[in-house]
């Protein structure tokens, strides 16, 4: 098997796990709005249900036209991930590794979105009066394949340096 596909499904796996376990142990032992402080006046674990996207994107548009916007993008992105997958260098792993976390969290979203027609968050960060908006695994695993992706196009030597 070849090393890009050994990262691909190691981290889809792990990712897509602790994701659906860090959700279950949320909905089955926090009653939904519940909060508790982890860290005061910075972190707490707060269970909400996000029908929309990221900053709640769509949330108040009807759930039909949510469900089959979100469900056809998921699977549009799961598709365009994959085949750069693909078409990508097994010398790259730094991209297949990026690639695999955005996969990975747009996977464990889409089973919530299957699931139950929305989306789970619960880390919730704030800094005196500014509030970030609550989150999960899939979305930290999407946010932190996206630094990982930038810093690796970042990297990659220029065309022009590249020797024929």
């Amino acid at each position: 098997m070849k090393k890009k596909y050994v990262i691909l499904s190691v981290t889809v796996v792990a990712v897509v796990l602790l994701d659906i376990i860090t959700k279950a142990y949320i909905d089955s032992h926090m009653s939904l709005h519940e909060s508790v402080v982890v860290v005061g006046g910075f972190l707490n674990i707060t269970y909400v249900r996000n029908p929309g996207a990221a900053f709640s994107f769509l949330a108040s548009a009807s759930p039909g036209f949510r469900s089959v916007f979100f469900l056809t993008v998921t699977i549009l992105a799961i598709i365009l991930v994959l085949y750069y997958i693909a078409k990508s260098k097994t010398e790259e792993p730094f991209m297949i590794f990026a690639l695999s976390l955005i996969l990975s969290g747009a996977l464990g979203n889409f089973i919530d979105r299957v699931r139950l027609g929305e989306v789970i968050d619960f880390i919730d960060v704030h800094l005196g009066a500014y509030h970030w908006p609550a989150f999960n695994v899939a979305d930290s695993a999407i946010t932190v394949g996206a630094f990982i992706m930038l810093v690796a196009l970042f990297r990659r030597p220029k065309e022009h340096d590249r020797k024929p």
